[in-house]
């Protein structure tokens, strides 16, 4: 049996052509393919990729800006793969084909600087005009003046300088270092760029096993010169040749197959500190049937030159052992989670690491979660506790339709996102200065095992903060607070930027976020969980509803206000646009503020990286 398809020509005559049955049954079943993942998402997905949803999930709009690939990577090996072990391969291809786009183009030749010499300049890393990675590394994510090379009186001329648009997805929560007429950044999808600051061409592009959502950071060693190092999503630490981004080395930061690397490291003196985070407390909500949990956070210490593990200090200490089942008839497993999420902050005064920790995923509970911890720089071992919310047990089953593996309901979580700012208060005391989910920040004495000398209900506190990612301090004495309060369905709740005295954490003004312009758009929200970056006279904060905002440090007064959500020709060809700005801070140097802008989730989508400077020049 044969069929007749019809074409038109351009002379709008009909040509037929005979065919085989086959090529119209494949025809047909491709259609019928794209109708059967859209019924399958809507049967298996929609419950989670709603609008205000506090899981991460991205919503549909979204997804149909990601390359199918990309879908099909998260149900069979990432974020989502807990939902795609209960489906068959064609079932996870249905879904992926039916929302995705298809491969976006490489970037152009254009897009490359011109062939130049290597880097080559030998100033001391500590004495440049840069900001190398995350922060400092007491985490003050403060610049001074002359580094900076903005001030009070130009910030309101800021403007765009250039644009660089992320090639092939819809999310771009790298955050920038700037290191010696260079800026560093990482991908969603794995890509880490070499950029010249001046104007975005791209030196080197490395393509790691994930996405790069942390700030490279650069570090010099007798045995390997100068590179540049960095962790990805599925738990890999990289070492590459800060010029030519050639791998030095690669390791994996953790045994555990759910490992991930959410905070920048740090490196001092020949070694490089990892915080290690892990996915099971998002694989506990999409899938009852998962065991769960048995990820325990930690901190490692590795070896600059060879990648080799120094030491490793887990926030649990006891590995987990299953303590039962849960209502479908899954193991569950405990003590575990208390993940290590954000930057640690060095004390190279005392040689120690401070770590801000998480929640629980599971029971029992432990005294290490929602706490900082004090690690022993040189050994790894725990020198003191200070916990803040003890018998805090959560992880995504607790916001998810499906509760099964939930762990206490009602919940808390109120975990911390940062691991606290290092001051010298004066006459030889010094405050560490911490805030978690539950809205609550801290001053802690860390010559006293952390004893707390102060502390202060500023926010109102959830799932998604109170406070994030941590704030910043200048040499005033002086904290700033970006506020998160995110609220499912009320984008107009939530935000504000909060100034404390470092040594009594005495409020000294709170500015609210104006209305959001974004209202009615999905992902829209006035939360500014962001962290905040300051310079003399000026703290810088993102939002949510993707604004980027410069404030006076002595009124709170909003000095500059750019909205990011639009579209940017950008320098190396690639369409982008900006969105949410949560998890990244701006990079300060030489006269230049850089930002990424776009987040996952129930956020805003975007894939751009912004350079501003005054004039524009």
């Amino acid at each position: 049996m044969e069929v007749f398809l019809c074409t038109i020509r351009n002379d709008n005559s009909m040509l037929l052509k005979r065919t085989s049955l086959s090529l119209y049954f494949f025809l047909a079943a491709a259609t019928a393919l794209a109708q059967d993942g859209s019924a399958l998402f809507q049967a298996k997905c929609a419950a989670c990729h709603n609008d205000g949803n506090q899981i991460g999930a991205p919503l549909p709009d979204n997804l149909r800006q990601m390359s199918w690939k990309t879908i099909l990577t998260a149900l069979e090996a990432g974020k989502m793969k807990g939902v795609g072990d209960a489906m068959s391969a064609a079932e996870r291809e249905s879904i992926a084909k039916a929302f995705g786009t298809a491969e976006s183009a490489a970037m152009p030749a254009s897009a490359n600087c011109p062939a130049g010499p290597p880097l080559k300049s030998t100033r001391s890393i500590s004495n440049r005009a840069d900001w190398n990675g995350w922060a400092d590394a007491a985490n003050t994510r403060f610049q001074n003046a002359k580094a900076a090379g903005l001030s009070r009186a130009n910030t309101p001329k800021l403007k765009l300088k250039w644009a660089f648009g992320f090639p092939g997805v819809t999310t771009a929560l790298g955050t920038p270092t700037v290191f010696d007429g260079r800026v560093y950044v990482g991908a969603a999808d794995g890509a880490v760029y070499s950029l010249d600051a001046r104007n975005g061409c791209v030196y080197w592009v490395y393509t790691a096993a994930s996405g790069v959502r942390v700030s490279p950071v650069i570090g010099s060693t007798l045995g390997a010169g100068r590179s540049v190092y960095f962790g990805d999503l599925r738990g890999y630490v990289y070492a590459l040749d800060l010029s030519t981004g050639a791998l030095r080395w690669k390791t994996r930061a953790d045994d555990h197959p759910l490992a991930v690397i959410t905070g920048s490291p740090k490196f001092n003196e020949g070694r490089l500190y990892v915080p290690v985070s892990g996915r099971d407390e998002s694989i506990a909500a999409i899938n009852p049937k998962y065991a769960c949990c048995t990820f325990r956070g930690s901190v490692i210490a590795l070896d600059a030159v060879t990648g080799h593990r120094v030491w490793q200090a887990y926030a649990v200490s006891e590995t987990p052992k299953q303590t039962g089942t849960n209502a479908v008839g899954a193991k569950t497993y405990g003590p575990s989670g208390v993940a290590i999420w954000s930057s640690p902050t060095l004390d190279l005064q005392k040689r120690i690491v401070y770590a801000g920790t998480g929640v629980n995923y599971s029971k029992p509970a432990t005294e290490m979660s929602d706490a900082i911890i004090a690690i022993d720089m040189d050994t790894g071992h725990i020198l003191w506790t200070r916990q803040f919310t003890n018998t805090d047990l959560y992880n995504f089953a607790c916001v998810a339709q499906d509760k099964t593996n939930c762990p206490r309901d009602p919940f808390i979580d109120a975990d911390l996102g940062n691991s606290g700012i290092l001051r010298s208060l004066g006459g030889g005391k010094r405050v560490l200065v911490t805030n978690d989910k539950g809205g609550m920040a801290y001053g802690l004495d860390p010559d006293q095992d952390g004893k707390i000398l102060w502390k202060q209900k500023l926010a109102a506190g959830g799932v998604i903060g109170g406070f994030m990612w941590g704030g910043a301090s200048d040499d005033q004495g002086v904290a700033y607070m970006g506020i998160s309060d995110y609220l499912p369905g009320k984008p107009e709740v939530g935000g504000g930027l909060v100034a404390l005295q470092l040594a009594t954490g005495e409020k000294l003004w709170m500015t609210p976020p104006p209305k959001p312009m974004c209202i009615g758009t999905p992902g829209c929200s006035a939360a500014q969980p962001a962290p905040v970056s300051v310079i003399p006279g000026v703290a810088f904060l993102g939002s949510w509803d993707g604004r980027l905002r410069a404030y006076d440090t002595k009124t709170g007064a909003i000095i500059w206000d750019v909205n990011t959500v639009q579209d940017f020709a950008t320098v190396n060809g690639v369409k982008a646009r900006g969105g949410s700005i949560n998890s990244m801070g701006p990079a300060i140097a030489g006269g230049t503020l850089y930002i990424t802008s776009g987040y996952y989730g129930a956020a805003l989508p975007g894939n751009v990286l912004l350079a501003f400077s005054v004039n524009g020049k």
